[in-house]
Parts: C-alpha cells; structure tokens; sequence
C-alpha cells in the first residue's frame, strides 16, 4: 500500500487529474484527489495524493513541498490520520426513530 499525502493551498482551478499530474513527475501516483465542499463543489483548495510507495512519497514531499502550482505556492506533506469525531461517529437521534448518539435503544420505558 502506498503513503498518503496532503497538498495545501491549492488554486481552486485545480483538477485531480492536474494534481495527478504534478506527483507524476516525482513518482508512481494511486491516486490524487481534489476535496470540494459539499454544498457548493467547489474546490476546497487541498487536497490528498496516494503515491505508490514511502520513496516516492519521501521524494515528493521533498521535492514538491513550497513549490509553485497553478500560481500558488503549495504546501505537502504526510497525511495524517482522521481525529476521531467528538459524537462517535454514530448518529441515529432526532424524531424519525433513531436511537440517538449511537446508544442502544431503552427498553424500560
């Protein structure tokens, strides 16, 4: 499996397969996405590169990181992992039968 990274400070023009495109000159790239917000799809102005192995991660991190893209300058870095979200993760609740916050439904009622 390859090593994630975090591209910072992205022009909101900029495409996966363009994001895609500046890892390609360093090394082997999985995959290269863009975030965009729900609501609006626009870009969010970074984004996640999945390259193929911890070299050429390394070697793109070094060789990419505070350089120009696009007319910014971008910043990359290790993606690190996912904070867990501070409600579990799990939902449920509100009016329509869910159980709220992830608990086991109350059976004493």
């Amino acid at each position: 499996m390859g090593k994630n990274l975090f591209v910072g400070n992205l022009a909101f023009s900029v495409t996966d397969d363009e994001l895609r495109n500046i890892f390609e000159k360093v090394g082997q790239v999985v995959s290269a996405k863009v975030i965009q917000d729900r609501e609006t799809g626009r870009s969010r102005g970074f984004g996640f590169v999945e390259m193929g192995d911890d070299a050429g991660a390394a070697q793109a991190i070094s060789r990419l990181n505070n350089t120009m893209a696009n007319g910014r300058q971008i910043t990359v870095s290790e993606a690190q992992p996912r904070p867990p979200r501070r409600d579990g993760g799990t939902g449920g609740g509100g009016r329509d039968g869910g159980t709220g916050g992830g608990r086991p439904p109350r059976n004493d009622r």
